[in-house]
């Protein structure tokens, strides 16, 4: 295969042959993970990662390719917006990190007994009920947005968070009433 230039290339390569393709990796692999490794603060695992999807999308997108001489900005186009993609999963499970260390703090007050006590009360309850009583008493959901979210019709759920709860303060040594 003597294929001189990006255009002749993709044509090969949208008609199936593997060696067209990979000599299109070949060629803009280096430009595309300089970038990625830019655009991702100089994390060269994470840029070769996303380089990888990004040849991957490229290799089943090919025929949405108009310009085949324009396939170096096509390729960084698709690695931007995997870059970008990535960075906000990134963002969103450092915030979801926080808000659980956050939320997994203790009460002022509260003696790590106490709530040693309480986890292993609440491992003692049934999935279905520890799920209820951790949105409707723990996160202060309605039983309504429980019911929603856990897929379980409103009197089961209410079922459950007044079992679950009489469990735990049995469990904690308190009464229910």
């Amino acid at each position: 295969m003597a294929f001189d230039n990006d255009t002749e290339l993709v044509a090969a390569a949208a008609r199936g042959r593997d060696a067209a393709f990979a000599r299109l990796v070949a060629r803009h692999q280096g430009v595309v993970r300089g970038f990625l490794r830019r655009v991702l603060n100089g994390d060269r695992a994470e840029a070769d990662d996303v380089a990888q999807e990004v040849f991957l999308t490229a290799w089943t997108s090919l025929r949405s390719l108009n310009d085949a001489a324009g396939v170096r900005p096509w390729l960084c186009g698709i690695a931007w917006r995997k870059a970008r993609d990535r960075m906000r999963g990134r963002r969103r499970a450092e915030a979801r990190d926080a808000a659980w260390l956050e939320a997994s703090a203790p009460p002022p007050g509260v003696a790590p007994e106490d709530r040693m006590a309480m986890e292993t009360a609440m491992t003692a309850l049934a999935p279905d009920e520890r799920a209820c009583v951790a949105l409707c008493l723990a996160e202060g959901w309605s039983h309504g947005e429980a019911a929603t979210a856990l897929g379980l019709p409103l009197g089961t759920v209410k079922s459950h968070v007044g079992r679950g709860r009489a469990k735990l303060l049995q469990a904690l040594g308190g009464s229910d009433g």
